[in-house]
């Protein structure tokens, strides 16, 4: 053997944002991965298709026309969606999945999901044309301890989704617990996950010890150190129901 050839991976969760982020962020994905998952959650989030359509336009007009890249565009999923709107752009392929943030959990999410039950509908026109959910798997409730939050989000509304809907395709968004991944090994083959390489590498004393380092916080924030070796093993076994999402996102 003379070569190896590594073929180009994909990005299944990037942030673009807008304006000047967009225009340094884009570059830099475009040189490494020859697809990515773009996360709807701008200030006017995506939920038609001119908006997706102009945003797409907006992405490939800062990629290197030597470049073969591929941005694939989501809807950011709230009550005001409409039904046929949702088939039709999944359909003419003008986007390629849906994003469920539950209200208040991160960026841009104020104009998110507050009752889960609001948008069943939309799950099950998703689920008969077989279009993915992909979800920001954390619990919305003050109330819960933050490192709780995937967990009992997973618990309480993952499960429920999962019951009304079984043969919805759903991926659980960077996965940060042993819980997540465990949730994931047991089910179908229709419930997968991303996970990150910020959740691979650093745990919660990362981020606390000694002193708090802001550039190591996230959402979903970091957690313990065998939760960590829970992602890590289960990332480098192979397992296909696990892929990368790196959740680059540019923040000031």
């Amino acid at each position: 053997m003379d070569t190896i050839e590594l073929i180009k991976p994909d990005d299944w969760h990037v942030h673009f944002r807008e304006g000047v982020y967009l225009k340094h962020i884009v570059p830099e994905t475009a040189k490494i991965f020859g697809r990515a998952i773009v996360m709807p959650n701008l200030k006017n989030p995506i939920q038609d298709q001119k908006r997706a359509s102009l945003y797409k336009k907006e992405i490939l007009k800062n990629v290197d026309q030597n470049l073969k890249f591929e941005p694939l565009i989501t809807y950011y999923l709230g009550e005001k969606i409409n039904a046929k709107d949702l088939k039709l752009a999944f359909v003419n392929k003008n986007i390629f999945a849906a994003k469920l943030y539950p209200k208040g959990v991160t960026t841009n999410s104020s104009k998110g999901v507050a009752d889960i039950e609001k948008i069943f509908h939309l799950f099950e026109v998703m689920s008969k044309i077989e279009m993915p959910l992909l979800i920001h798997g954390e619990t919305n409730e003050k109330k819960i301890d933050i490192f709780d939050r995937e967990k009992v989000f997973i618990d309480l509304v993952l499960e429920k989704i999962i019951k009304y809907f079984p043969d919805l395709k759903v991926t659980l968004e960077h996965i940060t617990t042993e819980h997540a991944v465990n949730y994931i090994l047991c089910k179908p083959n229709n419930i997968k996950a991303s996970i990150t390489p910020h959740h691979l590498i650093l745990n919660r004393n990362d981020l606390l010890i000694e002193k708090i380092k802001p550039h190591f916080y996230c959402l979903p924030i970091l957690k313990r150190e065998n939760d960590r070796i829970a992602l890590l093993n289960v990332a480098l076994e192979g397992n296909e129901k696990f892929f990368l999402g790196t959740d680059s996102a540019p923040h000031d």
